[in-house]
């Protein structure tokens, strides 16, 4: 079984790319994408990257959430890892992921730990359509089989960093829309990579831009509970964040608005 990162850079973040590279090793290798964002002439790939098991692309423009669906259209392996430039990975944790697809025929995506985050992450391995409490997905740690995913299903292209006006949240909308499709989606505890430092979502907790995320995903998860959780949120963001409760408030309300509008 083949397995493929699909690695999303911007600009000048394809000079960080040769560090993520291991040993060629046979049934694994890494597809780049690699988007310029002022629009101006492409550079040079650099000569690290002119290795047989490196593709790289370009693609122009802005947006996270568009740069990982020119990844997943242009996949080749049997089972495909999300990416970040800041990520790092061994040839035992990327086996395990491998084996994990081999001697589970019916799933189509997973998730996984991620050594260096200090999340807390649950012990056993469970549904995602009915998710341990407390428990949220990042982008790197999502896993899935190319042949459920491509060409059926994408991110969600107004959330994620350089979109509009949702600045994160794509993950989670992936693994919803996913589960809305039928797919087998679960999490096992098992380390898959390494990423050193705190995600966008929680060291920009407070910022509009995330605050809007969160009450668009509230739309599309709980749309029968989303106002009352618009507050419980917001409430616990001003307690343990010191988010202004109007700012969180009004910021997902808008986010809310947002969405409906554009979905």
């Amino acid at each position: 079984m083949t397995l493929q990162l699909l690695i999303s850079t911007l600009d000048n973040g394809i000079e960080r790319i040769p560090s993520m590279l291991l040993e060629s090793r046979d049934g694994i290798s890494y597809l780049v994408s690699w988007q310029h964002s002022d629009g101006s002439a492409m550079e040079s790939v650099p000569q690290a990257l002119l290795r047989d098991d490196v593709t790289v692309l370009h693609l122009q423009g802005r947006g996270l959430s568009r740069n990982r669906n020119n990844c997943i259209k242009h996949a080749t392996a049997d089972v495909c890892m999300i990416a970040d430039d800041d990520c790092t990975y061994t040839h035992e944790d990327l086996t395990a992921v491998a084996l994990i697809f081999a001697t589970h025929s019916q799933l189509d995506i997973a998730t996984f730990k991620a050594h260096g985050t200090h999340t807390a992450y649950p012990e056993k391995n469970f549904n995602l359509a009915q998710p341990a409490k407390n428990y949220h997905v990042t982008s790197f740690e999502i896993a899935f089989r190319r042949s459920s995913v491509q060409g059926k299903l994408a991110f969600n292209e107004l959330f994620g960093l350089g979109a509009p006006v949702l600045h994160c949240g794509e993950e989670e909308v992936f693994i919803h829309d996913a589960i809305a499709a039928g797919l087998k989606c679960e999490y096992y505890p098992a380390y898959a990579v390494t990423h050193n430092g705190l995600t966008t979502s929680s060291t920009r907790v407070g910022e509009a831009g995330t605050l809007k995320a969160r009450g668009a995903f509230l739309y599309i998860d709980y749309p029968w509970t989303m106002i009352p959780r618009v507050f419980l949120i917001s409430y616990r963001l001003h307690r343990d964040h010191g988010v202004p409760l109007l700012h969180a408030i009004s910021n997902m309300t808008a986010g809310i608005l947002y969405i409906r509008k554009h979905l």
